[in-house]
């Protein structure tokens, strides 16, 4: 099968839509089908896969993060793909790219797969100078308008289905397909490199967040619920790693409260150094509201943590309360009781992150949900072609 993926997102951007587009691009050629990636040019960085073409792009920077903007038109990128024989084409985002991907869809007759990757109620403060229930009802009728016209839908979990169809999606053809954790890259990790470069003991646990630190993540409110959690127990930490605007106010927190020697702040980290930070870890702590699916849960999990989140679409698709974890509400109180009730008991703790793992290896890794995504694709050529 040869694929096509256009996404406005891709490496090296760190965060969810880039991680997932490389993973299932990966289990793709492990199964034996061609991959193209089309995506937003990136200055100063080379892609090694011959495979990978870049749209011009302008370079923009929204709370801190760095992000190119698309030009969805190349007359290079023309030639290249009217000269390809493709099967189907995967859209990433409704617009921008999204466009070309359309247009190049139905130039070859060929099924158009789109994943709905965001919440966009939720990210409309990103969108400058436009007030965000105004941004929010664009992003989403244009996503639902885009959505209709594809062949088939994924979304990252089960419960965003219901949201899709609130905002108005008539498309039938919507699936729940995850984006599958990549056994290789966190193979071997290094718990006690980290936790020695940071001078954690032993006999101290330490709280993990890996995540972007920005208003949708709801990190303040983390912040918050964990300094209490960190004032009431002399032998745990809190290391954070990401980039963000809101990256300043842990510092200011900590600093309010005393604790800074308690936190430790990573900032971003490379995708090869992942598996270490989990790692180094005994709790992994969230807050997010804004998740589809939330790679870092099933990250997480595989690399057997415990995980105590707000209760939110996404999470609680992944997350099994009192199994692999606790789901609880947005409440500082309630949070940090969770986290606490963890950090008293070793043996919850522990049997929570086996269950963590075995749950992560039979759901969640790259080859399960590849498989899926290569069967729906099967599916959607063979109606492409009988219709």
């Amino acid at each position: 099968m040869k694929i096509a993926i256009f996404t406005n997102n891709y490496l090296p951007n760190p965060y969810g839509v880039a991680g997932s587009v490389e993973s299932f691009h990966k289990e793709f050629e492990r199964l034996g089908h061609e991959v193209y990636i089309f995506a937003s040019r990136w200055r100063g960085y080379m892609d090694k896969n011959p495979r990978v073409f870049r749209y011009p792009a302008i370079g923009i920077k929204l709370k801190k993060i760095k992000y190119p903007v698309p030009i969805p038109y190349s007359s290079k990128i023309n030639k290249i793909l009217d000269n390809l024989k493709l099967d189907i084409i995967h859209s990433q985002h409704p617009n921008l790219l999204g466009s070309a991907a359309m247009k190049w869809a139905k130039k070859k007759k060929i099924p158009l797969v789109f994943t709905w990757h965001t919440l966009y109620d939720q990210y409309a403060h990103f969108v400058p100078f436009v007030p965000p229930k105004i941004a929010a009802w664009w992003a989403i009728r244009n996503a639902r308008k885009y959505a209709d016209k594809c062949d088939q839908v994924i979304v990252p979990t089960p419960s965003i289905i219901d949201i899709l169809k609130n905002w108005g999606v008539t498309n039938k053809n919507i699936i729940a397909i995850p984006t599958g954790v990549e056994e290789k890259d966190f193979s071997n990790p290094d718990r006690e490199k980290i936790r020695n470069e940071n001078g954690v003991k032993d006999n101290e646990i330490l709280l993990a967040l890996i995540s972007r630190l920005t208003e949708e993540k709801n990190v303040g409110f983390l912040f918050e619920a964990v300094m209490e959690v960190l004032r009431r127990n002399d032998n745990v930490k809190f290391m954070v790693c990401g980039e963000g605007s809101l990256r300043g106010r842990l510092g200011e927190i900590a600093a309010r409260e005393g604790l800074e020697e308690k936190v430790i702040d990573i900032g971003n980290i490379e995708r090869q150094q992942l598996k270490d930070y989990y790692s180094a870890g005994d709790i992994f702590v969230y807050t997010s509201k804004s998740e589809t699916q939330g790679m870092v849960f099933t990250e997480a999990m595989y690399s057997g943590l415990p995980i105590v989140a707000v209760r939110a679409t996404g999470v609680k698709d992944i997350v099994e309360d009192n199994k692999t974890g606790f789901l609880v509400r947005e409440d500082t109180r309630e949070f940090g009781k969770a986290v606490q009730k963890l950090i008293d008991d070793e043996d919850l703790r522990k049997n929570f992150g086996e269950e963590a793992k075995i749950i992560a290896r039979e759901k969640y890794t790259s080859s399960v949900c590849g498989e899926k995504m290569i069967k729906v694709y099967g599916q959607a050529i063979e109606a492409k072609n009988i219709a």
